[in-house]
């Protein structure tokens, strides 16, 4: 991975991450804690979005919604369980 393929990773989790936190109210995480947030919820949208028939676009702006659809739906799991627990 090239250096500058690393960096539009970091931004885009950090964006996705920052926007998901800003949606689901009261998951404050920091700036490296909005990263991971928005690169596993760019992992879970990889998964899911498809499956629901749902492509967003190639281009840098359709990756930070769906990488933010993505991290809400995390945010929102991790909400569930720490209500259960």
């Amino acid at each position: 991975m090239s250096a500058e393929a690393l960096l539009i990773l970091l931004l885009i989790g950090g964006v996705a991450g920052f926007l998901a936190g800003i949606i689901v109210k009261g998951y404050g995480y920091g700036i490296a804690g909005n990263i991971v947030v928005g690169i596993v919820g760019a992992v879970i949208a990889g998964a899911l979005l498809p499956r629901l028939g749902l492509f967003p676009g190639g281009d840098i702006i359709g990756q930070i919604i769906s990488a933010t659809i993505g991290a809400v739906v995390l945010l929102v799991i991790i909400g569930v369980v720490r209500r259960i627990a």
